[in-house]
């Protein structure tokens, strides 16, 4: 169980793992592109070995990269539609040269096309992105924060893409928000909470395919359906609720990424490995 933040890859791909240490990462996760588009940073072989070599220098012991976030494959607009499926191909590939272990990414939302035509579309852009990829780099499903009619916000839906009979064949696993999933109404606070959560994720998904976390506490209540990070131990979820995540024997071997705020970054950092110390003890 490794710790670490989302951070910048200002100046180069090669400068992401030395952000990442002078924060205390053990592990990171990074953009390998403007998120919003435009832009793409420049990708070969020289650039790829001075980013790994990079990692190593600096103790990193996995890395991440999360897609764009104007991924949706339930839009109306066919330059988004197709666009979604060509980047996430893309980013498999720029995550396989990179050695990431995983590129994770939210699904969009049906507001355009309806729940129906945006499943089918779901499961065909899926089908699309994973069709003849070989790379090292697995895709990730993250859960979302439920707001308006967002896909991914629980566990039910998410494993209907996983399970669908186009999708089941193929390796994707799922990227836990602790945020996300506590504004979805999924409860995280105590060991008995907790374990009717993990229960019904592996009811509906398998866990199995949980890969990794996002660790950031909530600004809103339980079930707001509002994706609203916060500082860990300052949010709705509290302290006690990261101590119930962490001391879970089940997530011994997964990773944890705070996506919080970079002013209080280093002291979230500290306070999860302080948990992780204890619950070692």
């Amino acid at each position: 169980m490794y710790f670490g933040a989302h951070v910048s890859i200002a100046g180069g791909l090669p400068n992401a793992p030395i952000n990442a240490a002078a924060i205390g990462c053990e592990v990171f996760q990074m953009f390998s592109r403007s998120p919003r588009g435009g832009w793409v940073a420049p990708l070969d072989k020289k650039i790829a070995k001075q980013f790994k070599d990079n990692c190593k220098a600096n103790n990193q012991k996995e890395w991440y990269i999360h897609a764009p976030y104007f991924i949706n494959f339930a839009s109306i607009n066919p330059k988004i539609k197709y666009g979604s499926v060509s980047v996430l191909k893309q980013e498999l590939e720029r995550g396989s040269m990179l050695g990431a272990t995983y590129v994770m990414t939210h699904l969009g939302s049906y507001k355009d096309v309806g729940k129906e035509e945006g499943y089918k579309q779901l499961a065909e852009g899926l089908e699309q992105v994973m069709k003849g990829y070989k790379g090292s780099t697995q895709f990730l499903i993250e859960i979302s924060a439920g707001a308006g009619t967002v896909i991914g916000d629980t566990f039910d839906e998410v494993g209907k893409a996983l399970h669908h009979k186009k999708i089941e064949k193929y390796n994707i696993g799922v990227c836990y928000d602790t945020q996300h999933a506590f504004a979805s109404g999924y409860d995280c606070r105590t060991p008995e909470v907790f374990k009717k959560t993990l229960n019904e994720f592996d009811k509906y998904i398998g866990l199995d395919r949980l890969k990794m976390f996002h660790c950031n506490d909530s600004k809103t209540e339980l079930g707001s359906h509002k994706d609203r990070h916060e500082h860990i131990g300052k949010g709705n979820i509290g302290l006690a609720g990261f101590k119930t995540i962490l001391s879970d024997k089940r997530l011994q071997n997964i990773n944890f990424i705070a996506e919080t705020e970079h002013d209080e970054i280093v002291e979230d950092l500290k306070i999860l490995k302080k948990i992780r110390q204890k619950s070692l003890n």
